[in-house]
């Protein structure tokens, strides 16, 4: 019998997670490679396993994700919101909780475009006299 896969889809910027849970032992790995070795960050990584902290599901499952676009920062708030999504899944009940501590909500923010006759999308040239 196969055990229970819980999928969802986390994004941030131009980062996109896809993000699988399957019960274990809390193994965590990040496109093939360890959590840890992936975000060598301490504070960004905190800030990724927030939902499995607030819901005290760390140990319980393992979570197998595959992340492609934008930065470090970027791909960590797709984790998140793809673990707090499969998450969900798992337990509808947590919804509050997560919902409380704002991890259900897509970050809208992205890039803004850059603007012909700026070096970027407010950046001006710089001023010369002559």
């Amino acid at each position: 019998m196969e055990k229970a896969s819980y999928q969802a889809t986390g994004r941030r910027k131009s980062s996109v997670a896809r993000v699988r849970m399957v019960p274990g032992t809390g193994k965590f790995e990040v496109n093939g490679r360890n959590f840890v070795e992936y975000i060598p960050s301490a504070a960004i990584r905190l800030d990724v396993l927030q939902p499995l902290n607030l819901t005290t599901t760390g140990d319980q499952y393992d979570i197998y994700v595959n992340v492609c676009g934008g930065g470090i920062s970027g791909q960590a708030g797709a984790i998140r919101l793809g673990i707090s999504r499969a998450l969900l899944l798992v337990n509808p009940d947590y919804r509050s909780t997560l919902k409380k501590a704002g991890l259900l909500t897509r970050d809208p923010r992205s890039i803004e475009r850059k603007k012909y006759g700026l070096h970027k999308a407010r950046r001006a040239p710089q001023f010369s006299k002559r």
